[in-house]
């Protein structure tokens, strides 16, 4: 199936799929940092493989950490955190305070992707009873164009349009940006899967 052919039923579906898993991400990043994170609600973007180096704030160098999604619905997850927002959590967890992400910040950076995959894949297999874990996260730093193609490539995703599931994180009672975002790749036909399971045609 085309991801241009999904219907409105199924576009709620894998919406409604996004946010639960994001509501448990959210929740396992305000425990490790302390604070109240919030996540908007998942949108779902089919967008023109073309276009994904052109999309706002493309040419923006930042910080992403990858994670490759193994078991019944392959896929890669990938947290983005503009530079800044990366060097400023690293600061909060060790009272490291530098202005290039060190051995010990990318441990952490990788430290945070590993719980917060973990809680988004549990709450999708929990929801759907599939067998799907991550994989070791990695971490690279360059344009957020140039890491969402390679991620999308690495996800298997070659056609005319391609589909992620994206959520921003906020911040604090007055929602403040946070400056990073979440987006789940899946490979072909993994979307599929989880839209039999749930019986939405």
């Amino acid at each position: 199936m085309s991801y241009n052919n999904f219907n409105p039923l199924q576009m709620d579906a894998l919406r409604e799929v996004g946010n639960i898993g994001a509501g448990n991400s959210a929740t396992a990043l305000s425990q490790l940092l302390n604070r109240k994170i919030d996540m908007t609600l998942p949108s779902i973007n089919i967008v023109p493989f073309r276009d994904i180096f052109s999309r706002i704030g493309g040419e923006d160098l930042v910080v992403g950490i990858i994670v490759r999604v193994l078991g019944d619905t392959p896929g890669n997850i990938l947290f983005v955190f503009e530079k800044d927002t990366a060097l400023g959590i690293i600061k909060d967890l060790t009272g490291e305070n530098n202005e290039q992400i060190s051995d010990m910040g990318n441990s952490v950076l990788c430290e945070i992707g590993n719980i917060i995959s973990g809680s988004y894949l549990n709450a999708i297999s929990t929801l759907t009873n599939l067998a799907i874990m991550p994989s070791v996260p990695a971490v690279a730093t360059d344009m957020l164009g140039a890491i969402l193609s390679t991620t999308f490539i690495e996800s298997g995703q070659y056609d005319d349009y391609v589909l992620d599931i994206e959520t921003e994180f906020k911040q604090g009672d007055n929602a403040e940006r946070l400056g990073g975002h979440f987006y789940y790749i899946p490979m072909p036909g993994s979307l599929e899967k989880i839209l039999n399971i749930l019986g939405v045609k």
